[in-house]
């Protein structure tokens, strides 16, 4: 049975926006299981620049001060290869890539 496509749409930070020169939310084909692992993958595979951005080049670990959410939950320090929510992997509802703001 071939797997299936989903259209997942994905929020960026402001800054990750300019420098990928997209307005807006982005929205990823992925084939298969929709994990952040294979988000991510596909969001630097469309936008190179992006690489580094928000993983680390060598370990591919989240960058510090980057977080990820879907329905208003904290995926940042879940497996890469754990699912998605659902209504992420059908597109109703955002992967959201937000900047953390540290302070004192």
């Amino acid at each position: 049975m071939p797997d299936s496509v989903h259209n997942v749409r994905v929020q960026i930070p402001y800054h990750l926006r300019n420098l990928a020169r997209v307005d807006g939310d982005v929205t990823l084909e992925i084939s298969g299981p929709v994990t952040l692992r294979s988000v991510l993958d596909a969001l630097e595979a469309r936008y190179p620049m992006l690489c580094g951005t928000i993983r680390e080049h060598d370990t591919l670990k989240r960058r510090p001060f980057l977080r990820f959410f879907a329905c208003e939950e904290d995926l940042s320090h879940q497996s890469p290869d754990a699912p998605l929510p659902e209504s992420v992997a059908d597109g109703k509802e955002p992967l959201l890539i937000i900047g953390a703001i540290a302070g004192g």
